[in-house]
């Protein structure tokens, strides 16, 4: 398997910078489920976001995929990406390095 990055913007700078809505703050919730059970899966290596709140405010996870239309799929499934609260951009990318604890919750996973 080869490892994606896929990097998340808010669509709507005021969900982060103010207030989000009612369907904002629903479809982040379906977001973090849905990264959450990719994560049980194996699939999705980490993920969360900065912690800042301006424009420069991202979110990102790292999967593992057998294709790069495999992680297009998997990105473009994201429920933040479908209903357009977040746009995300895929890049492929390798781990080079990774803490002994980071490593072994890993290798516990496969």
């Amino acid at each position: 398997m080869r490892q994606y990055l896929y990097r998340l913007t808010p669509t709507r700078l005021e969900m982060v910078t103010e207030v989000p809505t009612d369907d904002e703050r629903r479809v982040v919730g379906e977001h973090f489920q849905y990264l959450t059970g990719l994560a049980a899966e194996g699939r999705v290596l980490l993920f969360g976001r900065t912690q800042n709140n301006d424009e420069q405010t991202m979110g990102l996870a790292i999967l593992q995929a057998d294709s790069e239309e495999e992680a297009r799929r998997i990105m473009e499934n994201d429920p933040a990406v479908k209903n357009r609260v977040m746009q995300a951009s895929l890049y492929p990318y390798q781990i080079a390095g990774m803490s002994l604890p980071a490593l072994q919750l890993a290798n516990e996973e496969e």
